[in-house]
């Protein structure tokens, strides 16, 4: 009884599953493939073929290779060949072969167009269609090698392929050459790494009419070609150093003696134990007219030296970086003297000056744009509310703030003396300098409550100049902040929100780049929306 029911169940169960693909979409896909009815002249057939094709034999069965031909067990691993039979592990590990290369290839291919992109982004290189001019300038750079001259290039374009030649380490003493113009009065080099010192000699020797230098990485700037400088009749009236730190100081105070004179900007990074408090003790008498004083990620320069400052009574611009450990004192004699003439004023990891500094700030600066003050642990909320009210200063275009902000492992949400820039201080900077404000940088400054970024970008309130925004690890930005910001500031190009887990799923309007999202997507997404419309969802 058994046995002769098998067959009639066998065949009852196939003609259910035959009805069953005859129902299916895939089937009926099948069908409009072929485009009408008529070319498929037994349904049950096509139905039984398909049927077929999708129970392929299960693991443990005997299958001929569909390539080789050589007959072989099954296995959940066997895969399909071209045909749609099934393939034995020699002919399969074949395959794998050939098409893994391929799909690497893709893969590297996807891989190094999505970092291009990210790289694009964080350079401020926005996507869409570039300029018929950014496209000719980066044919050039990429066939640099092939270029004899730049012709009659304006300097702009000459700065630009400057830093895209950088950028690629493409830099080197061949590629210099066309960058050497005789009769030029500016020469920029964004990497200097794989220039000689007699590279940097033969800049003076072709070009003696340069008048503003700038080197980056600029190691092999030495004293030879410090000595070789002070033997020519080349009177710079701009230098900026970049790393030059085997230049010592003795040589610093000869090149500042004989041709200080000539000096109106001033820029060294990087020098290490060198260019101290001498040296800028001796700009006071040397270089009167010096309008530009930078001095960036220096370990020499002590309060002595930075109270030396204040005898360059044309200084407009100033920007320090001490690695000593500096006070108040003599930041604020410095103000008291030059504050009134300043036009910026950067004070990088101040980690210690308190808000005699800002008071110094609000009493003698009244003409300055931009506003930095980074890596602090002692200004106070008050401090800067201070600052802002009632400044006569007019309203500022750049102001970084970053880091200024209460450190305590133990009790880190805890700060009961309101240290750092906190909802008062962030109100009234808005308050004062929002109208006219482009760059704003309060990255790590937590102490900013949900509240005070919810009434700065309330609805009504317009910020028409902001295009860079940095809340980075504000803890209280979430995603009803993002969206106020972006209502609020209509020609925002970049929002950066890293740290802050409250941005979840927000609305990126067209043309705005938020960087910074923790989600599976990535940290950089540009909205694809209308401005004014909904955006893209993150």
């Amino acid at each position: 009884m058994t046995i002769s029911s098998s067959p009639i169940r066998y065949l009852t169960v196939n003609q259910k599953a035959i009805a069953k693909i005859k129902a299916s979409k895939q089937f009926q896909r099948r069908r409009r493939q072929y485009g009408s009815d008529d070319d498929i002249s037994d349904e049950d057939e096509a139905a039984r073929a398909l049927y077929e094709e999708n129970h392929a034999p299960i693991a443990g069965q005997m299958e001929n290779c569909e390539i080789c031909e050589k007959r072989f067990t099954v296995t959940a691993y066997s895969r399909a060949g071209p045909d749609g039979g099934l393939l034995c592990p020699k002919c399969t590990k074949d395959l794998d072969k050939e098409e893994g290369t391929a799909r690497k290839k893709r893969k590297t291919a996807a891989g190094k167009a999505r970092r291009q992109l990210q790289s694009n982004l964080l350079d401020g290189i926005y996507p869409g269609a570039k300029d018929l001019m950014t496209l000719c300038i980066e044919t050039l750079a990429k066939n640099v090698e092939l270029a004899e001259s730049f012709g009659d290039l304006p300097a702009p374009l000459i700065d630009r392929l400057a830093a895209i030649l950088s950028k690629k380490r493409l830099m080197s003493p061949s590629t210099l050459d066309l960058f050497l113009i005789p009769g030029a009065d500016t020469i920029t080099v964004y990497d200097a790494a794989k220039l000689s010192s007699d590279d940097f000699i033969r800049i003076f020797q072709i070009v003696p009419t340069v008048k503003h230098l700038r080197l980056r990485n600029a190691i092999q700037f030495k004293n030879k070609v410090m000595d070789h400088l002070l033997g020519t009749t080349v009177k710079l009236e701009s230098l900026s150093l970049h790393g030059s730190n085997l230049v010592d100081d003795e040589t610093w105070d000869r090149y500042l003696t004989e041709k200080g004179s000539h000096l109106r900007s001033l820029k060294v990074y990087h020098t290490d134990g060198h260019f101290g408090d001498e040296q800028i003790e001796l700009l006071g008498r040397t270089c009167p007219d010096l309008h530009r004083l930078k001095i960036c990620h220096n370990q020499k320069v002590t309060d002595a030296g930075i109270e030396h400052i204040k005898n360059l009574p044309n200084l407009q611009h100033l920007s320090l970086e001490i690695y000593k450990t500096t006070t108040s004192g003599p930041y604020v004699e410095v103000l008291n003297s030059v504050g009134p003439n300043l036009r910026t004023l950067s004070l990088a990891t101040v980690q210690y000056i308190d808000d005699g500094v800002l008071e110094a700030i609000h009493e003698n600066c009244q003409n300055i744009s931009k506003l930095r003050i980074t890596d602090n642990e002692v200004l106070t909320d008050q401090g800067f509310t201070n600052l802002f009210t009632n400044w006569y200063n007019p309203p500022l275009t750049y102001i970084d703030f970053h880091k200024c902000r209460h450190i305590d492992a133990s009790q880190p949400r805890e700060n009961p003396d309101n240290v750092g820039l906190g909802s008062n201080g962030f109100e009234a900077l808005m308050t004062h300098s929002g109208s006219a404000l482009k760059h704003l940088n309060v990255h790590s400054c937590r102490h900013i409550s949900l509240e005070t970024f919810e009434s700065v970008f309330a609805e009504g309130k317009t910020y028409p100049e902001l295009q860079k925004i940095d809340l980075s690890f504000c803890q209280s930005v979430n995603d009803f902040v993002v969206g106020s910001i972006f209502r609020a500031c209509p020609n925002l190009k970049t929002l950066k929100v890293f740290g802050n887990f409250g941005v979840k799923d927000v609305k990126v309007p067209k043309g705005r780049i938020l960087i910074g999202v923790p989600n599976a997507l990535g940290m950089q997404i540009e909205g694809t929306g209308e401005v004014d419309g909904e955006g893209r969802v993150i």
